[in-house]
C-alpha cells in the first residue's frame, strides 16, 4: 500500500511566488515547497520579506503572483481558515477579555455549531495546556506579561489542531528559558500531532532547530535545504556561518 505522506501535496507550494509593493518588488520570483510534518524555518535580517512571505502563504498578502498552494488549495481559499494557525509579530488578544475569553471568543469564530460547545471547551483547554497557561486562564490577558501575551495569541492558533502553522517571529524578546519550551512545544506538535510548523527569526541560533530551512535576502530565496547540507555545502560549522557565506561568498569564512 502506498505510504499516504506519498499521496499528499506538501504543505506548502510556491512557484515563481511575487509580490510587488508600489514601485518596489519585495519577494523575487521564490520557488520552493514546505513539506508536512516537519518544521521549516524562514530565515533572514529584518526586512527581507519574511513577513510578507507568511501574510501571502495564510492569504492577506495582496498583489501576489505566480503559484502559492496551501495544503492543496490556493493561499487563502475559504476551506484553509480552519486548517491554517497564524500568528503575527504583535500578539493579537483583547486585552479587556481574560486568557479563557479570549480563547471562547476565538474558538467559536472557528466552530460557531451550537452543538460544538464542548469540542470547543476541549479545544481551549488544551490550548491553554499546550503553552503552559492553564493556571493564567482567568487573568485579564491586558495584565500579563509580553512573553505571556504572545503565548496567548499563539494558543489562539493551536485552536481546532490546525494541520499548518506560520508563525512569524514568535519568540523575539523572550527570555532564553520561554524560547526553549516554545521550540519544545513545535517540535511536539511536529512530532506527536503532524503539524507543519513554518516558523520565520532573525535570530540564526535558531536556524539549528529547524528540520529544513529557507534562507531570504533582499527577497531573493538563497538556499532551501536542512541546516546539516547548508554547512556541508559552504564549509562552515553553523546555520549562521553558513549564511553569511551564502550572502557574500566572497568573505572567506572561519574553518569549521
Amino acid at each position: 500500500m502506498m505510504n499516504k505522506s506519498a499521496e499528499e501535496p506538501p504543505a506548502v507550494r510556491a512557484e515563481s511566488l511575487r509580490v510587488v509593493r508600489g514601485a518596489r518588488t519585495v519577494l523575487h520570483d521564490l520557488t520552493f515547497t514546505v513539506p508536512r510534518g516537519q518544521i521549516t524555518g524562514l530565515l533572514g535580517p529584518s526586512g527581507c520579506g519574511k513577513s510578507t512571505l507568511m501574510r501571502a502563504v495564510v492569504g492577506t498578502q495582496a498583489k501576489v503572483t505566480g503559484t502559492l498552494d496551501v495544503l492543496g488549495h490556493p493561499a487563502g481559499a475559504p476551506p484553509l481558515r480552519p486548517r491554517v494557525g497564524y500568528v503575527t509579530q504583535a500578539p493579537s488578544v483583547y486585552d479587556d477579555l481574560s486568557v479563557r475569553q479570549n480563547l471562547d471568543y476565538f474558538a467559536a469564530v472557528l466552530d460557531p455549531a451550537p452543538s460544538a460547545a464542548e469540542r470547543r471547551r476541549q479545544h481551549v483547554a488544551r490550548a491553554l495546556a499546550d503553552v503552559a497557561l492553564t493556571s493564567h486562564a482567568d487573568d485579564l490577558a491586558g495584565r500579563l506579561s509580553g512573553g505571556q501575551r504572545s503565548r496567548v495569541s499563539l494558543a489562539v492558533a493551536l485552536l481546532g489542531t490546525p494541520e499548518l502553522l506560520v508563525l512569524d517571529e514568535p519568540t523575539v524578546g523572550l527570555d532564553p528559558v520561554l524560547r526553549r519550551d516554545l521550540w519544545d512545544l513545535f517540535h511536539r506538535l511536529a512530532t506527536e500531532r503532524r503539524a507543519t510548523i513554518l516558523v520565520s527569526s532573525h535570530v540564526m541560533d535558531e536556524a539549528e532547530r529547524c528540520h529544513r530551512l529557507l534562507l531570504l535576502r533582499d527577497g531573493h530565496l538563497l538556499a532551501d535545504d536542512t541546516p546539516a547540507a547548508l554547512r556541508q555545502q559552504t564549509g562552515t560549522d553553523s546555520a549562521e556561518a553558513a549564511f553569511l557565506a551564502l550572502v557574500d561568498p566572497a568573505v572567506p569564512q572561519p574553518a569549521p
